[in-house]
């Protein structure tokens, strides 16, 4: 199942942390990995991710310090936190949840119990970011067999196509900068312009309006692109 959840690891452990971006980008999550938590502060105010793996202890700032501040600003109060730690005693796991993660996982822990908490979570917080199927009007779209429809015939995308539309309809009337769209569908390392954000939106618009389908892409001067929330709804 493709899966396009972004999840922030905040490890200072880097075999740790190089072994959790592994499998967790394996399963098709995008991942953002950083040894310190101040620096991961940072990057939080910048962009929230759908899910943060913490760990406990971490230099510039704890991770419970940390998880305390998320929890304290309207922005990020609401990110799904997984701490991990190497603390197994009961009163230290209360201490983690009362500061405000909704997990705990004590190391050294098994890596497919570590996934399936995640998936969990994120079902339980987000679950279009993990449907095998999305929906918005007339428009479908299958994760496991890269297949859309609108109006009941089958369209045919390219992949990058299908990704930008499984992004904007994850969350249809959200505005994404092209920033954020190459962040999300190229990846954060991807040199490309920003006008390539642009030649592809033009491409899925033409796939999806052909016939006398309309147009279910919103232009936002200034701002960027969504799906129009109005169409998603009909």
């Amino acid at each position: 199942m493709a899966m396009s959840a972004r999840i922030f690891i905040v490890e200072d452990e880097e075999p740790l942390s190089l072994l959790l971006r592994y499998n967790l980008e394996a399963e098709g999550y995008r991942v953002d990995v950083c040894g310190r938590g101040d620096e991961a502060e940072l990057k939080l105010r910048e962009e929230a991710p759908d899910l943060l793996l913490l760990d406990w202890m971490l230099p510039g700032l704890s991770g419970i310090e940390l998880c305390r501040r998320l929890r304290q600003r309207r922005e990020t109060e609401n990110i799904p936190v997984i701490m991990l730690t190497a603390r197994g005693e009961e009163a230290e796991r209360v201490r983690g949840l009362s500061t405000g993660a909704d997990d705990y996982v004590v190391k050294p822990f098994s890596v497919p119990e570590l996934l399936a908490r995640v998936k969990a979570l994120l079902r339980r917080v987000n679950p279009e970011r993990i449907a095998d199927e999305l929906g918005a009007g007339d428009i479908r779209l299958d994760r496991t067999t890269r297949r859309v429809w609108r109006s009941g015939g089958e369209l045919h995308l390219g992949p990058t196509e299908f990704r930008l539309l499984e992004f904007f309809m994850e969350k249809p009337g959200r505005v994404y900068s092209r920033g954020q769209l190459l962040d999300a569908v190229w990846g954060r390392d991807a040199e490309i312009d920003e006008r390539t954000v642009d030649v592809h939106v033009g491409r899925l618009r033409k796939a999806l309006s052909g016939g006398d389908g309309r147009d279910p892409i919103r232009t936002v001067r200034g701002a960027g692109y969504s799906l129009d929330e109005k169409f998603a709804r009909a």
